[in-house]
């Protein structure tokens, strides 16, 4: 009897209808959608909006050292279903953090919070990956009436292994020892907007090389406009040390404790080919998520909403028809 039991929540949690109603053409020639400031709990947060029907919103967070233009082509795909929000969280994009702010993904998550909160539109469906992933998890279990719907790509949940494969440079770990540390953070500083742009692709996507020569203009010319701010490198690191470290406390504190608290019918997206969070992991999460399924991409690397946009888009709206059915 377990066994079926496990078997029955395992045909469960890997069947994920796919919408059928036409999505609008894929055109990656789209400029990343226009965007302002609003003023979020003391913060100046910069978000970039995607028109479309009155009502139903769609919230996007990105991840470790991206930003908002990462959810371009997804956005895209879903503007005749939602209108969509993608911040900047505060340290990246074109977010500038308050003095004081401390990176950490509670803090971050709490910044989610109040935006969504700001637009008195109800709950939303809500978007995260990698970190941004790890940060909507936060939110969704602390805030369940803010939360209509929860799709979670690559998110950043403890991966622990110990591999040169998952930084985009190998020098990066030496850039947080004493002593070697301010030389080697130097030396990656003084990497051009180019060699950034094309280690961010070689760590991120399954095939580098099918990205369209626009968007990677649109990324080098994110990390110019990232070179000169002074807050940007301090955000990312810090950022970044508290991810690894919340991945380190104790049982009772893990991450992943929190997939069971989500009351959102909540979809799970990874790609085979994920170098920064294995895939091996998706399993466990989709399962602890009680209205939980998973979709696996052959061919896809960490950011399948960047990667394949319609496929993401067609698994979304399939898990929107199905809720609304009450069929999810």
């Amino acid at each position: 009897m377990v066994t079926e039991t496990l078997e029955a929540r395992r045909t469960a949690i890997t069947h994920v209808p796919l919408s059928t109603a036409p999505l609008p053409p894929l055109d990656t020639t789209i400029q990343p959608w226009p965007g302002d400031y609003v003023e979020v709990g003391g913060h100046s947060v910069h978000v970039r909006r995607t028109p479309g029907p009155a009502g139903a919103k769609a919230v996007y967070v990105h991840g470790l050292g991206g930003s908002a233009t990462n959810w371009t082509d997804l956005a895209a795909q879903l503007r005749e279903h939602v209108e969509g929000h993608a911040l900047d969280l505060p340290g990246f994009g074109r977010s500038e953090p308050i003095d004081g702010y401390d990176f950490r993904m509670t803090t971050h998550a709490r910044v989610v919070i109040e935006y969504v909160e700001s637009l008195g539109a109800g709950p939303v469906h809500l978007f995260g990956n990698s970190m941004g992933g790890a940060i909507t998890l936060i939110a969704a279990s602390a805030r369940p009436d803010l939360v209509r719907t929860l799709t979670l790509v690559s998110p950043a949940v403890p991966d622990l292994r110990p591999s040169l494969s998952r930084v985009s440079d190998r020098r990066l770990p030496l850039a947080f020892l004493p002593v070697v540390g301010p030389r080697v953070q130097a030396r990656l500083a003084a990497m051009t907007p180019r060699e950034r742009t094309h280690q961010m692709l070689r760590l991120c996507f399954a095939d580098p090389d099918a990205v369209p020569a626009n968007r990677i203009e649109q990324s080098e010319h994110e990390y110019t406009e990232r070179s000169a701010q002074a807050w940007a490198g301090g955000a990312l690191s810090a950022s970044t040390v508290d991810l690894i470290r919340s991945w380190l406390v104790p049982r009772s504190k893990s991450m992943w404790q929190l997939p069971p608290r989500i009351t959102a019918p909540t979809l799970v997206v990874w790609g085979t080919e994920d170098r920064l969070v294995s895939v091996r992991k998706a399993p466990r999460i989709a399962r602890l998520l009680p209205r939980g399924r998973l979709l696996v991409l052959p061919r896809t690397g960490h950011v399948a909403q960047m990667e394949r946009p319609v496929s993401v888009a067609r698994a979304v709206t399939g898990m929107w028809e199905a809720v609304e059915r009450q069929a999810w």
